[in-house]
Parts: structure tokens; C-alpha cells; sequence
């Protein structure tokens, strides 16, 4: 869905929408969407700027951190964004640019993609690290194995050659 920012009203107008796995382009991404994605919430007009507040649900398919297991996660998340458009701007360079600026994004063309937004957003709301559990494992430094699924030997039978002559002191 597009938006274009010229529609928006000064009144907060409600938006429900649910996109398929293949509207979002996540391709070169680390993560997969299963199913549907919703977003819900409201936008509106405030000067020249237009507030975009509402709530994205999906679920995502993606490898956890330690072990590179493949997990789903349902993400529940909030946002805000504030869009203006790039006509509105000041085109001086030597303008400068406040603090609440920063949060604001420029619109091409006055239009808003929807998708677009929403992909940004799932994106931004990933935490860095994801575990398939608390107590993962990860992988074997050596052989590679999963730990979670066997129990190596690698560490075991290896010592470190700098360590080697206190082996002796038995």
C-alpha cells in the first residue's frame, strides 16, 4: 500500500493492513517471514511533518546465534515514525539539523510505501543476538558439531602447546 503524504489530514486516520511473505522483500536479509505480517495503527498530519504510530505482528524464521539452528519468533512490536517530505526540506548545506530532526525520515515524491516501512521496522526491532534457547551451546570450534545435539571430544583431547609443560607437574 501507498500513501500519499498529500492525502494525510490534520485528523488521525486508521490503518489496518496484512501483507504476505513475498510483499515484504527480506531476500538479502538473515531472517524469512512466515505467513502474514499485520500492522495496525493510526496516521496523521501535524504541520509538515505526518505521524505514523501503530503495532506490527508477524512471525520470523531465522538461525539462532550459537548453534545456527533454524527457530521461529513471533514479534509483537510498537513503533513511531515521522515522515516528511523532501519538497518541505530546507536545501541549504549549511542547515542545521536539530536533535528531533534525526528521528524524521524524507519522503521522494511524497508517497510512503507501506512495506517498505514495515520491513525497516521488523528489521529494527531484532534484537542482535537470538538463542534457540538460554542454554544453548553453540558449535564445536574444532569438528563444527552441534553441542547441543552431541558431545565432542575436541576440547578434550587437545591441549593448548603453550599449556603443555604444566601437564608434567602432576
Amino acid at each position: 500500500m501507498i500513501i500519499d503524504l498529500a492525502n494525510v489530514g490534520t485528523t488521525a486516520r486508521v490503518i489496518e493492513l496484512t501483507f504476505d511473505s513475498a510483499e515484504i522483500d527480506l531476500e538479502s536479509e538473515i531472517l524469512m517471514l512466515t505467513g502474514q505480517t499485520s500492522f495496525s495503527g493510526e496516521i496523521e498530519r501535524a504541520a509538515t511533518r505526518v505521524h505514523l504510530r501503530g503495532v506490527i505482528k508477524t512471525n520470523v524464521l531465522l538461525d539462532c546465534t550459537r548453534c545456527l539452528e533454524a527457530i521461529v519468533r513471533y514479534l509483537d512490536f510498537p513503533f513511531r515514525a515521522i515522515f516528511v517530505d523532501s519538497s518541505d526540506e530546507d536545501t541549504n548545506a549549511d542547515a542545521e539539523i536539530g536533535d528531533d530532526a534525526l528521528d524524521e525520515s524524507l519522503v521522494q515524491e511524497g508517497k510512503i510505501d507501506m512495506a517498505e516501512v514495515v520491513r525497516e521496522q521488523i528489521l529494527l526491532a531484532l534484537p542482535e543476538q537470538i538463542f534457540c534457547r538460554e542454554d544453548c551451546k553453540g558449535l564445536c570450534p574444532k569438528c563444527g558439531s552441534n553441542l547441543n545435539l552431541i558431545d565432542c571430544k575436541c576440547a578434550d583431547d587437545e591441549v593448548d602447546p603453550r599449556w603443555a609443560a604444566l601437564k608434567s607437574l602432576k
